[in-house]
């Protein structure tokens, strides 16, 4: 649809104009890992916004607004980022960042590593420090079981190995 026959009200932006990404109330812990990832993702949307801007066409408008609400969002989480190296971190149990093999009530062993927000990726075994799974393995030790508290019910893991 064209800007021409998109009502304005009161020459206000539309809402859709200036709804941020919603950025969470938890401290933004990051690895150093995910730090890098963060400033790689800031500088491309940077070059796909000016690329957008130079082309100066209107059918590339929804896209560039997105790409600079994208912005705001990493230039946001990257100024309270609060990176936490595995050297600050308790070698002999679980802390953010540590890479934990578990066994569940199977046998099966699986790793996860606890991450920040930003850098979580379940499919990858990468979780968010605030997540279920990573709150139950948090402080825990090698040989200890937990329980992780989940919607299709209580699994419980023992944890086989820490690494960082």
């Amino acid at each position: 649809m064209s800007r021409a026959f998109v009502k304005e009200q009161d020459g206000e932006p539309l809402a859709s104009e200036t709804l941020d990404l919603p950025v969470s109330t938890n401290p933004n812990l990051v690895t150093p890992k995910g730090f890098r990832r963060l400033e790689k993702q800031l500088a491309d949307h940077e070059r796909e916004r000016d690329r957008l801007k130079a082309a100066d066409r209107l059918e590339d408008r929804p896209h560039l607004e997105r790409v600079e609400r994208e912005l705001r969002y990493l230039k946001a989480r990257l100024e309270t980022a609060q990176i936490t190296g595995p050297d600050t971190q308790p070698h002999d149990r679980v802390g953010f960042g540590a890479t934990v093999t578990v066994v569940d009530g199977d046998d099966k062993r699986h790793d996860y590593q606890i991450v920040g927000e930003d850098e979580a990726d379940p499919d990858h075994g990468l979780v968010s420090y605030v997540s279920p799974l990573a709150r139950a393995l948090m402080g825990a030790k090698v040989g200890d079981s937990v329980v992780w508290r989940r919607p299709a019910g209580d699994m419980d893991l023992e944890v086989e190995k820490i690494r960082y």
